[in-house]
């Protein structure tokens, strides 16, 4: 654990630094495969002792794929991965939209203002359907402030312009295998 501390600020420092690869629509925040996410960063359990495993990585038929095991020992139970939104999320923005197929397991999409590792995220929860494409839309107005599973006190509200980071997360209280593939995500009116 100690470890992961030391590196985690190493590695999202790097991270911020990266640009997307191609031009976009002004609503698609990432498209795969021209969003690589080799430019995304793990965060698991074991940065508290958990025992979770997953990886963000392009399949052959062009989408994103999240994927791993989720294990409940030493208190673990989450799995996520993060991109970076180097001009926040559009201030017109009112849904988040994903194309997804799933597994029939629950996955939040978090997003968090400015550039630090760790603090205050905004989630919003979506079920999948098993090997289904489907488009999820989730209201930015119901996204919720989270710290460490709690819901804090006194959150400042969800500003679109500060967003500077997108993650998906599985922490649904279920261990075994997890799998989500991702082909976009955007900003919608």
């Amino acid at each position: 654990m100690l470890a992961w501390i030391g590196v985690a600020p190493l590695l999202w420092g790097l991270l911020m630094t990266m640009t997307p690869l191609e031009p976009r629509d002004a609503d698609t925040l990432f498209h795969f495969p021209g969003d690589t996410p080799e430019e995304w960063i793990l965060v698991n359990d074991g940065v508290m002792g958990g025992l979770s495993r997953s990886e963000f990585v392009v399949s052959d038929a062009g989408h994103a794929t999240f994927r791993g095991d989720m294990s409940l020992e030493n208190n673990g139970g989450f799995a996520s991965v993060r991109g970076y939104l180097p001009e926040g999320i559009p201030t017109d923005a009112e849904v988040i939209e994903l194309r997804v197929r799933g597994d029939g397991r629950t996955y939040q999409v978090r997003l968090r203002m400015g550039e630090r590792f760790d603090g205050i995220a905004y989630r919003a929860e979506f079920d999948t359907a098993p090997d289904a494409w489907t488009v999820v839309r989730l209201l930015l107005t119901e996204f919720e402030p989270t710290f460490r599973g709690f819901r804090p006190r006194n959150a400042a509200p969800l500003n679109l312009t500060d967003v500077r980071q997108l993650g998906l997360m599985i922490a649904d209280k279920k261990a075994g295998p997890f799998r989500l593939d991702v082909e976009w995500i955007r900003a919608v009116e």
